[in-house]
């Protein structure tokens, strides 16, 4: 690991020197180049930095400790080298982490897509639930959010969205969140109380900056535009604005309606095929190398059962990290960082196993 360490620091300080070069000082693309590698590399780097000072203090201490001879002295430097020795370890291991290769993907926008699965209409309104936590949780930490495309149904569910959110370390935080999500309660339209279990399922992809960057050639295309649905009155579209674009080698179909021009919905609609396709590319790779990882990122992790929100028990427990916390109201109003930074940390635990092993 020290190796790898101060080959990080050595290339931190060549990238700081080049940057007062006059040749990368007038060369505006290596300058955002060199600088994006300097801040992947700083925390690392002070944080090595800082520990290596920990040590030559922790020598310096020892060396002088054997000649010491007022004992009030020897107390403090004793006290000082125990509080050292207890801090190195924590930093070993948050160094070990800092270490763990970087999803390419982690500073990334994401694309969130909401369908309501088994459960009808209770289905539906828990999918306007999970929309409205992921909302909260936007709001929370200060993201914006675009809806892309939903299909309402009236009692006022969703039985699908499409929305984007922006904002730095998006996907970083939202990656876990792929799979089935269970709920348990009691419908209103229910009678005798009986509890029902309905399910959605959530993808989230990240976002990709250029659609051009994903190939995609337009004959493998199919595109069909038709008139967008709506509540009714004034906001049915009366003219062809919805649009339906097939993937045809993959059968990857994606359709965007909620904008009012079919320009905009065609844009919409290719970037999420787009996300889609890539995803499905870095999935198939992802298994192949990780496939014994026990937190799996992206759309093969969407057909398993991740979460359950009982709501006659006030409880919401995520079952790949065995995870049970009585907070359901609090959770569905965005507060989900308790929950992310647990599957963070397992992921993390989990990678530092693999290169053990």
């Amino acid at each position: 690991m020290f190796k790898k360490l101060d080959d990080v620091a050595k290339k931190y300080d060549e990238l700081n020197a080049l940057l007062a070069t006059p040749e990368v000082a007038t060369d505006h693309k290596r300058m955002i180049e060199y600088n994006k590698a300097i801040n992947d590399m700083e925390e690392i780097v002070l944080k090595y930095r800082e520990y290596k000072g920990y040590l030559e203090e922790l020598e310096f201490i020892k060396e002088n400790l054997k000649d010491e001879k007022d004992e009030e002295m020897k107390e403090m430097m004793l006290e000082e080298k125990s509080e050292i020795e207890e801090k190195l370890p924590e930093m070993e291991e948050d160094m070990k982490i800092l270490l763990l290769p970087k999803d390419p993907n982690d500073d990334k926008n994401v694309i969130v897509e909401i369908r309501g699965g088994a459960g009808g209409d209770e289905a539906a309104l828990f999918a306007g639930d999970i929309f409205r936590m992921y909302s909260r949780y936007a709001e929370r930490r200060k993201w914006k959010i675009e809806i892309m495309d939903k299909n309402e149904i009236g009692v006022g569910g969703l039985k699908e969205i499409i929305f984007l959110i922006k904002g730095q370390g998006a996907y970083s935080r939202l990656k876990f969140e792929s799979g089935v999500h269970r709920v348990q309660r009691v419908p209103a339209t229910e009678a005798s109380g009986r509890i029902h279990t309905s399910t959605i399922t959530v993808a989230i992809l990240p976002e990709i900056d250029d659609v051009a960057q994903v190939d995609i050639k337009t004959s493998d295309l199919k595109i069909d535009t038709y008139r967008s649905g709506g509540s009714g009155g004034q906001h049915v579209n009366t003219t062809d604005s919805a649009v339906r674009i097939t993937h045809i080698p993959t059968g990857t179909i994606v359709q965007c309606q909620d904008g009012r021009s079919q320009l905009k919905n065609r844009e919409q609609a290719m970037k999420i095929l787009a996300a889609k396709i890539f995803e499905a590319e870095v999935e198939k790779q992802r298994s192949e190398v990780e496939g014994d990882r026990k937190l799996q990122v992206g759309t093969g992790a969407r057909s398993e059962k991740i979460r359950t929100y009982n709501f006659p028990q006030g409880r919401v427990t995520d079952h790949r990290i065995k995870l049970t916390l009585h907070r359901l109201d609090y959770i569905l109003d965005g507060d989900l960082d308790e929950i992310i930074d647990g599957l963070i940390t397992f992921d993390q635990a989990d990678q530092l196993q693999s290169m053990v092993d």
